[in-house]
């Protein structure tokens, strides 16, 4: 498939690292995501509505406990702003605002619909936008992309989407950015080739699927996984707990990594 004159052109900027990245939402997964990309070389823009974050960093200070990165903060590539009207700077835009659940256990997306509000307000000819919020199978499609065609710019034409759900472990000193392999779904060839060849610049391995459904599925597949695995280990512990048996000890012992004591 040949690639479009604006996917040529934002290959290259993401090839040599003079692409501007935006990261809307600077919590625990925006802040980290965005300092990946300061500490690969690239300027990063930074926005997030809470202006009291928006002045910590601006003086050099973080909020999130666990990121030691107070030198990248300080780095003048790195430009945190409450004012969405910097989007039309970045050549890529990454949404990784909050999908709390509400009071009937449905993720709320208000966050997601005002998000790609502002970036629609915003959008350009040849940016790429990528949604990392973790959600159900369609928002990317269902929600994202219509506030973004209310613009009357053409999706594939002149700009290009992609799901790709974040893999952030808060605290985890094992897995970081680097080595933690990342999943993206484009919305067509070219958003996919685009999303992967963005992520390959701060991550080892980049697993491409057919879509941003795919895409959003594994995540909510990898979080139940996660949640099953935890129920299982809590009931375990309970058991060996009235049996007198040490719990990590058993865990230890099946672990597939069994070295010689």
């Amino acid at each position: 498939m040949a690639k479009s004159s604006l996917s040529r052109i934002l290959s290259e900027k993401i090839k040599k690292r003079t692409a501007a990245i935006a990261v809307i939402g600077l919590g625990y997964v925006g802040l980290p995501t965005a300092l990946a990309f300061l500490k690969a070389g690239f300027t990063v823009l930074g926005v997030d509505k809470d202006k009291s974050k928006i002045r910590r960093l601006k003086t050099g200070k973080g909020y999130i406990p666990y990121l030691k990165d107070e030198k990248l903060i300080k780095d003048k590539r790195f430009k945190p702003s409450s004012d969405y009207g910097i989007l039309k700077k970045a050549d890529v835009v990454l949404i990784c605002v909050p999908t709390p659940l509400d009071k009937n256990k449905s993720p709320d997306l208000s966050f997601v619909v005002s998000a790609s509000g502002d970036v629609a307000r915003n959008l350009r000819r040849g940016q790429l936008v990528i949604l990392e919020s973790t959600t159900y199978p369609g928002t990317t499609e269902e929600v994202m992309l219509p506030k973004l065609l209310e613009t009357g710019l053409k999706v594939n034409k002149d700009f290009f989407v992609a799901y790709s759900p974040e893999r952030i472990d808060p605290g985890n000193k094992r897995f970081d950015f680097g080595n933690t392999p990342k999943v993206v779904g484009g919305l067509g060839q070219e958003a996919g080739i685009l999303s992967k060849l963005l992520y390959e610049q701060i991550t080892d391995k980049v697993f491409v699927v057919s879509s941003p459904k795919v895409a959003e599925m594994e995540k909510l597949f990898e979080n139940i996984f996660r949640s099953v695995n935890i129920a299982l280990a809590n009931e375990m512990a309970i058991l060996c707990r009235r049996l007198k048996i040490n719990v990590w000890e058993v865990i230890e012992a099946a672990s597939p990594n069994l070295t010689d004591s």
